[in-house]
């Protein structure tokens, strides 16, 4: 396998899984463990966000700036974390032990896959069309469109985030998304025991 985990989705909720993953890749648990982020961001709808209600972001950040400076932030803090741009996901196919993911220029292999691209229908990867279902907590007349899935997760191996999840669009509720599903993740790492990674002042 070329990974152990690959997140799908470069916007609010796919950065902060991977951010929370990396936090957690040194861990002796996660020592082994490669993980990356396939980082496209064209198609998240952050790009043209003002943000003016979300605790702890200045009132008047620009969306945009925000998914640029969690790319650098990312790269610098967290660089096991491995960074694929530009490169678009056009199929995800089941292989035994774990999932190919095709893009527009290569192919990956991973064990666990997190797919956090967004709730805008059509949905364009193809593999995934079984589990498509209409967004729960979405307007009808948007035509989105979320995965199935119970707690995040479609099935073995195979989560979700943000709002493809079936959360609202809110800044925070998918970062949150995004960083519960590494915590989920990392506590599989480490045999099931709850696992969640704090840095404190000394």
């Amino acid at each position: 396998m070329d990974f152990d985990l690959l997140i799908i989705g470069g916007g609010a909720a796919g950065l902060s899984c991977a951010m929370v993953v990396g936090s957690g890749l040194q861990k002796n648990f996660a020592k082994n463990k490669k993980a990356g982020i396939i980082l496209h961001q064209r198609s998240s709808h952050l790009q043209s966000a003002l943000l003016k209600n979300v605790f702890g972001i200045a009132p008047g950040t620009n969306g945009g700036d925000v998914l640029k400076e969690g790319v650098g932030h990312l790269a610098e803090v967290y660089p096991e974390m491995h960074q694929i741009s530009g490169e678009k996901v056009k199929e995800v196919q089941q292989i035994d032990g774990g999932y190919r993911v095709i893009t527009n220029k290569s192919e990956f292999n991973s064990r666990m896959l997190v797919i956090a691209t967004g709730y805008t229908s059509p949905f364009r990867i193809k593999g995934l069309e079984q589990y498509l279902i209409p967004h729960k907590k979405a307007k009808t007349a948007k035509n989105r469109i979320q995965l199935q899935n119970d707690d995040h997760l479609v099935k073995p191996g195979l989560y979700v985030a943000g709002t493809l999840a079936g959360w609202r669009s809110q800044y925070a509720i998918a970062t949150g998304s995004g960083a519960a599903v590494a915590t989920d993740i990392l506590t599989e790492w480490n045999n099931g025991e709850h696992t969640k990674v704090h840095d404190k002042l000394e």
